[in-house]
């Protein structure tokens, strides 16, 4: 049996980009029912992530879209506002992660929609939160990247800031905003009261970087330099083999000794500065650039074998086209292939969380642009001709029709 405790919830999904959809992706894979919103123009990540073949379903909307229904309406018409407030009539929980100054000039607000519902669940992902001298002011991950000392870390390895190469303040925004609606549902079911909930990205990530990097300066007055500096050691990478690169640490005592035989390096066995956690501590750049020597005469094969019969944590370090390749990942079926209505055979990828020892159910793969228009305006109750009226307007729009393959071709 399915584990769905969500089932029965309807989210309304004002979002786009990466933030808010990982999000409604999450509470679908615990059975809410997600109904997607598009303005005509759609989700700039159809095609801001990447070539698809139609130009609107790119891999990064795909995986984080699938499970959802799809409405497009205009929002700049009145007739389409009225349509989007019988759907916040309809929802349980409303998620959106446009500017809190869009949101009030559609009247869709958390405070407005609110006060007219008070039972209603209220998400908005900000980039700086409602208060604060950056309140209202765009952002992306990037940006929130750099704003939150996350780029900054490797001015110790690299001498200049690096974004991390993917949108790692959206996922982690997205799932904490997912986790505060989860807590935010299990107290209406208690009480019967909604809420109002604000994730500010900025302050995040900020708290990510603080919790780990703050340090010897969590201290007043500071017992040292602010940063864990094993991780921000130039040394603190993946080694070189023969043939690729490997990626191992060690923290214990034991562990250190078992790296030192493996590596035929026992003549560090007794060297004070590395024998203990807090020697090693004192001792960090010594240390880091012994560990982090390469290892150019056996292959990443033959030292993994090495360091797991020592029972040092150790791994492939995978290249974008080899992890997809990589054998516990094909064993455990993490990604399988299907068809999509407009994209041909495309790449799945399930849920990691299991619950009794099954995974959620995949959900329909992301929908083309306003596919489910007719259905959701029939059960928001909407007559035939008052949908035929929404979509001659340009109020409602559902997708175009497939357009024929060239004569001759």
């Amino acid at each position: 049996m399915a584990f769905e405790p969500l089932k029965g919830v309807r989210v309304l999904d004002l979002t786009s980009v990466v933030v808010g959809p990982v999000c409604t992706w999450r509470l679908s894979q615990y059975g809410a029912e997600i109904v997607k919103l598009e303005s005509p123009e759609g989700d700039l990540m159809r095609g801001l992530g990447g070539l698809s073949p139609t130009g609107q379903h790119s891999g990064t909307y795909l995986h984080f879209n699938r499970g959802k229904r799809n409405i497009c309406l205009d929002l700049k018409k009145a007739d389409a506002r009225q349509a989007l407030d019988r759907l916040i009539a309809s929802a349980d929980v409303i998620v959106a992660n446009m500017r809190p100054q869009a949101l009030e000039r559609l009247g869709i607000d958390s405070a407005t929609v609110r006060a007219r519902h008070p039972d209603k669940i209220y998400c908005l992902i900000t980039g700086y939160g409602t208060d604060g001298p950056y309140a209202g002011q765009p952002t992306y991950d990037s940006v929130v990247q750099a704003a939150a000392g996350m780029a900054g870390l490797t001015i110790a390895r690299d001498g200049e800031p690096r974004y991390v190469p993917m949108l790692v303040c959206d996922h982690v925004s997205g799932e904490i905003a997912a986790g505060a609606v989860l807590a935010a549902v299990l107290q209406r079911q208690a009480n019967g009261q909604g809420c109002a909930i604000e994730i500010p990205m900025f302050e995040t990530m900020a708290a990510f970087v603080l919790q780990e990097h703050l340090a010897q300066h969590s201290f007043d007055p500071p017992v040292g330099p602010p940063g864990d500096l094993r991780l921000l050691n130039p040394h603190n990478k993946p080694v070189k083999t023969a043939d690729g690169w490997i990626a191992f640490t060690v923290n214990t005592d034991p562990q250190v000794r078992a790296l030192l035989i493996a590596t035929d390096r026992q003549h560090l066995l007794d060297d004070a500065r590395f024998a203990t956690v807090a020697a090693r501590a004192r001792n960090v750049a010594q240390w880091f650039e012994i560990r982090g020597a390469p290892l150019p005469n056996r292959t990443t094969a033959e030292w993994l074998e090495i360091l797991r019969a020592a029972d040092i944590a150790a791994q492939h370090c995978h290249t974008l086209e080899t992890l997809p390749r990589d054998p516990h990942l094909q064993a455990v079926g993490l990604i399988r292939y299907e068809a999509h209505p407009t994209e041909g055979r495309t790449a799945a990828i399930r849920s990691t969380v299991r619950f009794d020892e099954a995974y959620p159910p995949l959900g329909e793969p992301a929908r083309p642009r306003g596919l489910d228009t007719l259905a959701v305006l029939g059960e928001l109750g909407y007559a035939a001709d008052q949908i035929e009226t929404l979509l001659s307007t340009g109020a409602a729009l559902v997708p175009a029709p497939p357009t024929p393959p060239a004569a001759g071709g």
